[in-house]
């Protein structure tokens, strides 16, 4: 039989989980403005999988996944990221999250970009004690009709 205890340090347990995998997000949004691979490294699963808006269709390993932010740093002077309407569902050692997401910044020609937003799919494993993304997922919206994605949208 559950208690009210019972729900109460469930509860309490869900809100510690939460502000972790927070101020997990928080470091990449760091990592990204620092262009920090190492910083990023630490937010990631070894055997993290990534469904990124560029190809191929995935990829596989955190040795991936830091060569994916490396290609964007390679044309970013300086990176803005923002993250807006994080939403995360927790339970025990897994959980699962989405949001708005957009990477802007000055490119190394000088040139200022407001970049784009895309929508973020976040999911996370609970390894000894700690929160790690094990899979993400970035996508735009696609119109059929033209058959391409529209990046001019905001939330």
């Amino acid at each position: 039989m559950t208690t009210p205890d019972d729900l109460q340090s469930r509860a309490d347990r869900i809100e510690a989980d939460e502000a972790e995998i927070r101020r997990n997000i928080d470091k990449v949004v760091e990592g990204l403005r620092a262009k920090d691979l190492d910083a990023l490294k630490q937010a990631y699963t070894p055997d993290v999988v990534s469904f990124d808006v560029e190809p191929p269709l995935q990829h596989v390993g955190i040795a991936a996944k830091l060569e994916n932010w490396a290609k964007v740093f390679q044309f970013f002077k300086s990176v803005t990221y923002e993250v807006r309407d994080l939403t995360f569902t927790i339970g025990d050692d897994v959980a699962f999250g989405h949001a708005f997401a957009r990477l802007s910044g000055t490119l190394r020609n000088g040139a200022a970009t407001s970049g784009m937003w895309v929508r973020v799919t976040y999911g996370l494993r609970k390894i000894d004690g700690t929160w790690l993304i094990a899979h993400d997922q970035v996508s735009v919206p696609f119109d059929i009709s033209s058959g391409k994605g529209v990046v001019d949208l905001e939330p």
